[in-house]
C-alpha cells in the first residue's frame, strides 16, 4: 500500500513539473492524421490524404458551372472557367480506400499564361477523431507544378481557428479525361 501511494504521489509531482512539450494531446486517425500539443499550448495536426477529382463518367465529382463568353480563342489554361467540386478524400491513392472526408467548394481558372486555379474549398472530415471538423483552403494552385503549396485560412470543430499550409503533389492525371488524384500533406496549427 505504501509503495502504491508513493508511486501515485510521484506521478502527480511529475505531471506538474514536466515541461509542456512533454505533456501532449495525442489524437490519431489511422494512418492519415495525428495531432499533438505544441509548447505554446497550440495543437499541431499533420494530415496525409488523397483528393480524387473526377471530371469524367456518369457521376463526376466536379462539374464546370461557367466558362468565358468569348470561346473563339483556344485557351489552354481555360482562363475564366469555374468548377464546383465535391471530391472524395481517401486514406490512400486507391479510390476504393477508406473515405476520410470530402473537399467541397469552387475553383476557377485564374491564370492566362499557365494552368492555374484559384481554389476555395472546405475540407470536411468524416473519420476518426476529426469527424465533423473542417479546414478551409483558399489560394492559387499552379496545377502543372509537381509540388504546390497553398494556405489554410481557418477551420471548425477540432480545427477551429486553424492556420497552416497544404502541400499538394499530383499522383495521377489523365490528359484525356481530366481526372486527377492529388496527394495532400497538410500542417495545421489550431
Amino acid at each position: 500500500m505504501y509503495k502504491q501511494n508513493v508511486l501515485v504521489a510521484m506521478m502527480l509531482i511529475l505531471s506538474v513539473i514536466l515541461p509542456p512539450s512533454i505533456q501532449s494531446l495525442k489524437l490519431k486517425a489511422g494512418t492519415w492524421g495525428k495531432s499533438f500539443l505544441k509548447k505554446n499550448q497550440e495543437t499541431q495536426t499533420n494530415l496525409q490524404f488523397y483528393f480524387h477529382d473526377t471530371v469524367s463518367g456518369k457521376n463526376p465529382s466536379v462539374v464546370k458551372v461557367a466558362e468565358p463568353v468569348d470561346k473563339s480563342k483556344p485557351f489552354v489554361t481555360q482562363f475564366g472557367s469555374i468548377w464546383m467540386a465535391d471530391d472524395p478524400l481517401t486514406e490512400t491513392s486507391d479510390p476504393k480506400s477508406k473515405l476520410v472526408g470530402r473537399a467541397q467548394g469552387i475553383y476557377a481558372s485564374s491564370c492566362q499564361q499557365e494552368p492555374g486555379l484559384l481554389m476555395s474549398l472546405s475540407y470536411s472530415f468524416v473519420d476518426g477523431p476529426y469527424n465533423g471538423s473542417t479546414f478551409a483552403l483558399v489560394g492559387k494552385n499552379s496545377v502543372m507544378n509537381p509540388v504546390r503549396e497553398m494556405p489554410v485560412v481557418g477551420g471548425t470543430g477540432l480545427f477551429r481557428m486553424a492556420r497552416g499550409y497544404a502541400i499538394a503533389k499530383t499522383h495521377m492525371y489523365n490528359l484525356t479525361t481530366g481526372d486527377a488524384i492529388v496527394g495532400y500533406n497538410v500542417t495545421l496549427v489550431h
